[in-house]
Parts: C-alpha cells; structure tokens; sequence
C-alpha cells in the first residue's frame, strides 16, 4: 500500500499549485503591458519563445527520446497537432479578451470550464454523471442564459475559452506525454506558422519587436517564461498533492482575474451579471460538494476493503525453531508409517 507523502512535500506542492494559479490568475496584469502589440504578435511571439525556453530546460536536463518516439506515431503526432490548434485559438482570444477591457468576461471562461468538461464527457465520451453533477450543469445552463441577457449577447469570450480549454484537456489525456513534452512538442507545431506571421509583419512595417525599444522586446521574448514557468510549478504541484486539491486550487486563477477586472480594470458589473456569475458560482459549489463527498466515500470504501482482506487473510504461524525441529520430525514419522 503507498504511503502518503510527507509533510514537506505536501507543503512543496500546495506552495507551486498557489504558484501555478497566482501566476495564471495574475497574468491579466502582464498582456496590456506589450502595447502597442496587437494580440497575434503577442500571440506568435509566446509560441517562439515559449519553444526556445523550454526546448533549452530540455536541453539542459537531457529529456529527448520522446521526440523520435513521437515522430514515429502519425495518430500521436495528430492528436498533438490538434492540441496546438486549440489552445493557440484559447491563447489568442485570451490575449485579445484582457488587452480589449474583457477581463470579467474571460474569467467567466475558466470559471465553467469545469462544467463544459463534464457536459463533453457525456457528449464525447457517454460518461453518466451522478444527480448532484446533473444538477450543477443545469444550473451553468442557467447562468448563461442569464448572462446573455444582461450582455445582450452569448458571452462568446466565456464560451469560446471554456470549450477550448475544455477540448485541449481532452486532447492532452489521449496524447499522454509529460507537461514539458507536451509543451515543446505543441510550440514546434506552433512555431513556423508563428515565425512566418511576424516576418509577414516585419516586410509589412508593423512588427514592433525591432521598433518600440529594447525593453519592449524583452517584454515580448518574456511571454516565453510567463507561459512555462507556471507550467513547471504546477507539473511539481501535480506530483505531489492529492487531485482532488488541485481541482480546489484551480478555482483560485479565475477568481484572481475576476477580482482584477472588477477591482482594478474596473469593469462594469450590472445586477444581472452578478446574478449570472452567482449562478455560476452556486454551480461549482455543488460540483465541489460532489466531488469531495464522492473521494471521502472512495476512500472509505477503500480502507473497508483492505481492512476486510487482511481480517480475511489467515495468520502466518510463529514457529519457533524447537517447534520447527518437532513438526519436521512428526512429518518424517508420517511419511514412514
């Protein structure tokens, strides 16, 4: 039976899984700092540059037989290629949504993400949810409808990121290569497209990498770590801490973005869009609630089951060495007679 981690391991993976979502929770601070960029060169630069740092930590730590493994598995190197496509389009309508004053609307996204996953599980997968589960997605539903009439519109942002997120993850689970190669692999499927969009934007005179100083190009080329260096803390978290609080802790990313856009980006926030976003809220308590209930009733089953196999399982006899001697001795006596 594995033993649980130790104290400090566990306080190791709880402090890179606050790490991980601080810093994506955060990260609508650092998108409106690359102006006058637009959200494609922002966009392609990310993907460059997001491939260099981590093909060099992979470089460093010596991690590449995976690459030839990959190249030699077309349906493989498929699915890794779709991956790219979908969160290239989740990168981008992020970027475009924080620099357009979008913030709120984009936290919306990660908020029901949970909830576009479970509903593309039934979908995709024909996974049967349990009431309480029924329950949250018909109160998403809810939410939205609610949130389009206070936007006076589908909050497209919201939907569009959330699906998107939602299919990459299921995209991630049939590819099944480490955080790390999975990065580097999805930035080398990026990273053409991305170079030929900004030297199109350089013949064309409106790259601002070369025009707007060099710390704004350093600006740019940082896009890079503040993709993967996120990536990294939660790949530690993720090892080290139960799933059940990683699925806690991923809440912490949108509530950050939604107290930037209402505290600091100030954004408005009408009556019916609190009453979309309470709605949304009301769900994720009752996936929690679930979710939490459903792990304590795994664990005690568990622990019952293995309490009863070794109540179960006969004892070993204690056998002396006289003991031995005499029970070999009767053996040889009833083999003779």
């Amino acid at each position: 039976m594995p033993q649980p981690a130790p104290r400090n391991e566990n306080r190791i993976g709880l402090l890179n899984g606050f790490a991980a979502y601080g810093m994506w929770g955060l990260v609508p601070l650092f998108w409106p700092l690359m102006k006058p960029a637009g959200a494609v060169e922002i966009l392609a630069h990310r993907m460059i540059w997001s491939l260099v740092l981590v093909g060099l930590i992979l470089l460093v730590i010596r991690r590449w037989a995976w690459a030839g493994e990959l190249m030699r598995r077309p349906r493989k190197l498929a699915l890794v290629t779709l991956a790219a496509t979908v969160i290239t389009v989740n990168w981008g309508v992020y970027i475009w949504s924080v620099n357009a004053g979008h913030v709120v609307e984009a936290s919306l996204g990660y908020f029901i993400n949970p909830l576009v996953t479970i509903a593309l599980g039934v979908v995709l997968l024909k996974e049967r949810l349990r009431p309480v589960q029924w329950t949250a997605v018909g109160v998403g539903l809810a939410a939205v409808v609610v949130l389009a009439v206070g936007y006076g519109r589908l909050p497209w942002i919201s939907l569009t990121l959330a699906f998107s997120f939602a299919a990459y993850g299921l995209v991630k689970k049939k590819v099944n290569i480490g955080g790390l190669e999975s990065m580097a692999a999805e930035t080398a499927v990026q990273f053409l497209p991305a170079l030929a969009y900004l030297l199109w934007l350089g013949s064309q005179g409106r790259s601002t990498f070369g025009t707007e100083g060099a710390g704004h190009a350093a600006l740019l080329a940082a896009t890079g770590v503040v993709t993967a260096v996120p990536l990294i803390c939660f790949g530690a978290a993720a090892i080290r801490v139960p799933l059940s609080t990683l699925g806690l802790l991923q809440y912490l990313a949108p509530v950050f973005q939604f107290g930037l856009g209402v505290l600091y980006f100030h954004e408005a926030m009408p009556p019916e869009r609190w009453a979309g976003f309470a709605l949304v809220w009301l769900a994720l308590s009752l996936l929690t609630w679930d979710a939490l209930r459903t792990a304590r009733r795994s664990a005690r089953a568990l622990r019952a089951a293995a309490a009863a196999a070794v109540a179960a399982a006969p004892a070993d006899p204690v056998v002396l060495p006289e003991q031995g001697v005499r029970t070999e001795a009767v053996r040889s006596q009833e083999r003779t007679s």
